[in-house]
């Protein structure tokens, strides 16, 4: 292939000129990287990406493929290029008869030498050498015709001798191109190691973003597997529980339709009898020979139905059907909660359960407490409410429980307090006596709380009756609750900065725990609830 041939066929179809780190698109055509991504951030506004080449559209703006075979032949015929250039584009201006590559420039003579003519060149200083040049004027002076061996600082500008001492420039800073040269260097040398670490710390952010997406894709996929498996497990629990169902239903269906079908081939013996019984007494009502109707031999089985004592056929009792249900819907209604039970800890296996999961039993509040409207506050207000009495309500200690019970997992919620007098939060069972001094948390052994008194600015922590005063000053009116069902750990923190671990309950936990709240002369709030 001829040069020529071959330079066509690394031009870039956008700016006409020899690739620069090429890429491909989808369709197979090639386009420098800058060109093609000017041209499709112009197409980002109409949203519709083509090939400038083929006009292929895409859906979504295409990826760059690094072509790095084609990158290589185009910098090697660059080079190739350049180094025909050196060897043929600059001769020695006075090697007339066949061209001689010319090795330097004189700026002076404003001509090229080859090494032959570079040897008897004059060597007096306005003679300044430089490397091969086609284009010796702009080396010169555009006003004095002069070499530029000056850089004005002030200007800005690379001048000549007389520019520094009748021209523009005079009484001007100025240095010599090479000084100043060295400076600019040095310069662009921090400039180029601040790039470098600029583009080593911007690669290393590109790692470390393609590893978390590596990283989240991963994770998503275990995610879509989990909840896959889950689902279909739902389905076959769900499929066997219908089954279950509808066997118990064909079952006791099958049964009453037995019993009902006995019962009434036992009545309708009994209504054939009834109707012979009944014709008999026809034709004796019929005769008009009253020695026969008193003759008659089977008046004995002739008596009223209301006055019979029973029937042999049916044990002296006639069998009723009932008029209304006759399922069994007990074992159906048990069977139907457990798939309720399934569906509700499967939802708690995937869903991370929010802060209003935590809410106040208003039936368990002591009179002397004002529960918010969001069952999230307890106030301490001072006057009995007069609420009805009950079992599940709590007498005479400002308590009150929360609605849900823990039985597994680890949950942890915080509690926010006024500066009150004294004020409790922890946890208990539901089996916690409701009356008398005993049913305070931590007065039994169903119960575990941490107590904050501001009289004395000191925290303390009890379980059935054993109190343990801790070595911590309060300074926040925060605290957090931890459960680890499983492990039976309840721990106590206090919300300051940094966090603080007050104190770490161990039991083995036998009944579901509820959140308790136990206030004097202020409020407590929960102000939030999750998993761990």
């Amino acid at each position: 292939m001829a040069s020529a041939d071959l330079r066509e066929e690394l031009d870039c179809s956008i700016c006409l000129s020899p690739y620069t780190d090429p890429v491909m698109l989808r369709c197979g055509h090639n386009f420098c990287r800058v060109c093609i991504g000017r041209v499709l951030d112009t197409q980002d506004e109409s949203g519709v990406y083509s090939c400038p080449e083929c006009r292929e559209e895409f859906q979504e703006r295409p990826a760059l493929m690094r072509d790095l075979y084609l990158h290589n032949v185009a910098e090697r015929f660059l080079i190739s290029q350049q180094e025909q250039k050196e060897i043929t584009g600059i001769c020695c201006t006075y090697c007339v008869d066949s061209p001689v590559p010319a090795v330097r420039s004189c700026l002076h003579c404003e001509a090229s030498l080859c090494d032959k003519h570079l040897r008897v060149h004059s060597k007096s200083p306005e003679h300044v050498l430089s490397n091969p040049s086609t284009s010796l004027e702009k080396r010169k002076c555009s006003v004095h015709k002069k070499i530029l061996e000056y850089y004005c600082t002030e200007d800005s500008a690379c001048i000549c001798v007389s520019c520094t001492l009748a021209g523009e420039h005079r009484g001007h800073r100025v240095e010599t191109l090479d000084e100043f040269s060295e400076k600019k260097k040095k310069k662009l040398k921090n400039v180029l190691q601040k790039f470098t670490t600029k583009k080593m710390e911007t690669e290393e952010r590109v790692r470390s973003l393609e590893e978390r997406r590596r990283k989240a894709q991963e994770k998503a996929a275990g995610e879509a597997e989990r909840v896959t498996a889950l689902c279909t497990d739902i389905r076959r629990r769900v499929d066997d529980l219908e089954k279950k169902v509808l066997s118990e239903i064909s079952r006791q269906e099958k049964e009453e339709s037995l019993s009902l079908s006995a019962l009434i081939h036992q009545l309708e013996i009994k209504k054939d009898e009834l109707s012979r019984k009944m014709r008999h007494i026809e034709e004796l009502c019929n005769m008009t020979d009253p020695l026969t109707v008193l003759q008659e031999p089977d008046t004995g089985d002739l008596c009223d139905p209301e006055e019979e004592g029973g029937d042999e056929d049916t044990g002296g009792h006639d069998k009723q059907p009932h008029d209304g249900d006759d399922l069994d819907v007990a074992e159906i209604s048990h069977t139907l909660h457990t798939l309720c039970e399934v569906i509700s800890g499967i939802r708690s296996g995937i869903y991370v359960e929010g802060p209003a999961d935590i809410l106040l039993d208003v039936t368990t509040a002591d009179n002397n407490l004002l529960i918010s409207d969001d069952l999230k506050t307890a106030t301490w207000i001072g006057e009995n409410q007069k609420c009805p009495e009950t079992a599940e309500r709590f007498q005479y200690n400002n308590q009150v429980m929360s609605r849900r019970g823990f039985t597994s997992g680890r949950h942890y919620w915080d509690v926010e307090g006024s500066r009150s007098e004294l004020w409790m939060v922890g946890m208990c069972y539901p089996s916690i006596v409701r009356r008398g001094r005993q049913s305070m948390i931590g007065n039994n052994n169903k119960s575990w709380s941490l107590w904050k008194r501001y009289h004395n600015n000191q925290y303390s922590v009890r379980h059935d009756g054993e109190e343990i005063r801790l070595p911590y000053n309060i300074s926040s009116d925060r605290v957090r609750i931890c459960l680890d069902y499983e492990a039976g750990q309840l721990s106590f923190y206090e919300l300051c900065d940094p966090i603080r671990h007050l104190h770490t309950f161990t039991a083995t936990f036998s009944e579901p725990l509820h959140a308790v709240l136990c206030v004097y002369n202020g409020c407590l709030s929960v102000t939030g609830d999750d998993n761990y």
